[in-house]
């Protein structure tokens, strides 16, 4: 195969990155779709883009095998657990936790949380050869089928076969587990958004290279690195390790400071020692002091400023009395400021001249308000140490026993929500673990009153009851439940709402108790005002989501084809009578996704004279059995009518139509002139 062949299938496979370049450069696909890459290349040499024959990056064996996993469709259906969903606490929640193969999940949510996602959070497995990673895939294919998938020799289809299927822990076998993940992830986040991974140096190496593909090498922020253990683990062979990594990428190259946060009162008290009536600030020297920049090099930053050496007041004019200021060094050398003489001139109320040794300098007042820190690369807190995670997790399950080993601490997760993260940002870890981002989400909105959202996925795999027989006694015997990890997540997340929700409850409770106070007083100033900022703080309070909905993947049927549009020889063995109402469900939620309606979001139930539809997001969802003609009627009726309901597409399940409805439906849909002139799109579905 030559490397154009190769780089065009590659392009095939990458369908998300196939649609970004048919809405840019739609003149290099033919008319079947296809994408043409001379034309591509000619396209970009016009613009001056050099094309290199060489270039630095990974390869591994599997990586096509990789590719074709991020754009192969899932094999599962999305089920709603409506148990739990129906409880008060959550059915207006937004918050999502999801039971299932991690890369499955990820494809069911690609629709509908494209470019949604803030922030993701993961801490995937490491690779330490003994933290139990292994690659495994139940995808069978033969060596002729992967040949002809992924355009590979016999042999190097056999050796990916051979490692797919004996349970790897190698690089490869690494590489090719996160590849397609990452992939689709990349996908969910915002424009803005970013991605914090943690890892240690068993494939830190390798990680950073993944992401220098998947992301960008000019989206790489930084690789932090946290004192995690201050012991260090003395079963190390040469030194004691005591520290792991979180690797940072962005969606999109960031501005300076993106990532900065709010200095707490601690830091506020101790470097703003003075005040004035706008609030406190300090003094900060307005020449710059990297001597690498001066007038040499920053003329128009090289100018002089005067003061009045009564008042300490700066200006750019001289007059009587006033004593010029240059930014120079004691030693002659030709500085700068570090503002320009138009920022001096609009902002002269924050200048101040002091006189020091003799030499009077000029000052800048940085007051508190808003006032922000980057965080180091290096974090030392013990707040971040395992050791506390540790003992959040077992306070919260009052226990002394390791349930669960070595979880994050809340306070790591909570420091990266802040670099980033705002009211209404969705956050997501799709390897949950013990469920350390959920908590630290909850945490973080009680602190300042936030509405972020999560989304956890966390795969159910089987606790061993030999290797942690307390955590599997602990599921089986207290949480009366198939012992998996999922169990501890779900119900660290059940733990970890009801200890915020009563604080929050203690803070609401404090606040109402000021209102009466205060309402039973005279004189005193701006008391209407204050009463009604303290009410609008307990309805923020009161606004909290402590709630989260749980959804879980699901096989897809025998002969069942998720994505089949037409009946043929391969859909009709499906035999549709086997299903079962909450089949049937199982499959509108896998839909409502694929179409691009939030899994937070319920579906509102359409009466069509007796005939139950679904509708969300101008969808229109036909899936059960019994459509007439006068459910059509009313369907038509109802269109033009409800100002509320306005489909723009109108799907069927089509083994529950027969083909009379199907023609009956999508000819009327067509003919028929509705008074809001929607166009609507009939699709069937088998």
């Amino acid at each position: 195969m030559s490397n154009e062949q190769k780089v065009t299938n590659d392009i095939k496979v990458l369908n998300k990155d196939l649609e970004v370049l048919k809405q840019h450069f739609p003149n290099c696909f033919d008319k079947d779709g296809n994408f043409q890459i001379e034309k591509f290349k000619q396209n970009l040499g016009e613009k001056e883009i050099n094309f290199s024959n060489e270039s630095y990056g990974i390869d591994w064996l599997g990586k096509s095998y990789a590719r074709l996993l991020a754009s192969d469709p899932a094999t599962t259906l999305l089920k709603e657990d409506e148990t739990h969903n129906k409880k008060k606490e959550n059915i207006n929640s937004e918050n999502l936790l999801i039971k299932g193969d991690n890369l499955e999940v990820l494809k069911h949510l690609a629709n509908a949380y494209y470019e949604k996602i803030k922030m993701i959070y993961i801490d995937p497995p490491y690779n330490t050869g003994s933290d139990g990673f292994v690659y495994q895939d139940d995808r069978k294919f033969t060596v002729k089928e992967l040949q002809n998938l992924i355009g590979v020799d016999a042999e190097k289809a056999k050796r990916i076969l051979d490692f797919t299927n004996q349970k790897s822990n190698s690089h490869s076998a690494w590489l090719t587990f996160m590849y397609p993940r990452l992939y689709i992830a990349k996908q969910l986040l915002k424009d803005d958004g970013v991605i914090f991974i943690s890892i240690d140096d068993n494939e830190v190496a390798q990680l950073r290279q993944l992401m220098d593909e998947v992301f960008g090498e000019e989206n790489f922020i930084s690789l932090i690195s946290v004192l995690c253990n201050p012991k260090g683990r003395s079963q190390d062979k040469f030194f004691a390790t005591n520290h792991e990594y979180a690797l940072v990428y962005s969606n999109k190259v960031l501005p300076k400071g993106y990532f900065s946060i709010a200095k707490d009162v601690e830091q506020i008290n101790n470097e703003y020692k003075e005040e004035d009536e706008i609030g406190k600030f300090r003094l900060l020297e307005l020449r710059n002091t990297h001597r690498e920049f001066g007038k040499h090099n920053r003329k128009n930053m090289h100018y002089p400023l005067y003061v009045d050496p009564s008042e300490g007041s700066v200006s750019l004019y001289n007059t009587n009395g006033n004593i010029e200021v240059l930014p120079n060094w004691e030693d002659g050398f030709e500085g700068c400021w570090t503002w320009d003489k138009k920022n001096a001139d609009g902002n002269l109320y924050l200048l101040v001249g002091k006189k020091t040794n003799e030499n009077w300098k000029i000052y800048r007042k940085s007051y508190a308000n808003s006032a922000e820190k980057m965080l180091k690369t290096i974090l030392i807190d013990k707040l971040f140490y395992t050791e506390k995670g540790q003992k959040e997790f077992n306070t919260l399950f009052k226990t002394k026993e390791k349930i669960f080993n070595s979880p994050k601490s809340v306070d790591l997760i909570m420091a990266f929500l802040k670099t980033i993260t705002t009211d209404q940002d969705i956050i997501l870890d799709f390897f949950a673990g013990s469920g350390t981002t959920g908590d630290a989400v909850i945490q973080l909105n009680a602190e300042d009153v936030g509405n972020r959202k999560y989304i956890l996925v966390q795969i159910p795999e089987d606790i061993d009851s030999k290797k942690n027989k307390t955590a599997y006694d602990f599921v089986k015997n207290e949480l009366k439940a198939e012992s998996t990890i999922f169990e501890i997540t779900n119900e660290r997340l059940i733990r970890a709402s009801k200890r915020t929700k009563e604080a929050i409850n203690a803070k609401i409770a404090e606040k109402e108790k000021e209102i009466i106070e205060l309402e039973g007083k005279l004189n005193i100033e701006d008391k209407d005002e204050k009463i009604k900022q303290l009410k609008a703080e307990i309805k923020a309070l009161q606004g909290q989501d402590f709630g989260f909905k749980i959804f879980e993947t699901a096989p897809i049927w025998e002969d069942y084809d998720f994505e089949a549009d037409e009946l043929d020889s391969q859909t009709k063995l499906f035999d549709e009578s086997k299903l079962t109402e909450d089949d049937i469900k199982a499959l509108l939620t896998t839909w409502k996704t694929y179409d691009g309606i939030v899994l937070a979001k319920d579906l509102e139930t359409i009466d069509l004279e007796g005939y139950t539809a679904y509708y969300g997001n101008g969808k229109l969802f036909l899936m059960n059995k019994g459509f007439t003609t006068d459910n059509l009627k009313t369907l038509l009726e109802k269109i033009d009518s409800d100002k509320k309901f306005n489909p723009t597409s109108i799907i069927t399940f089509g083994y529950h139509f027969d083909s009379k409805n199907l023609r009956e439906l999508s000819e009327n849909l067509k003919s028929y002139s509705n008074k809001k002139n929607i166009d609507i799109d009939f699709v069937t579905r088998y």
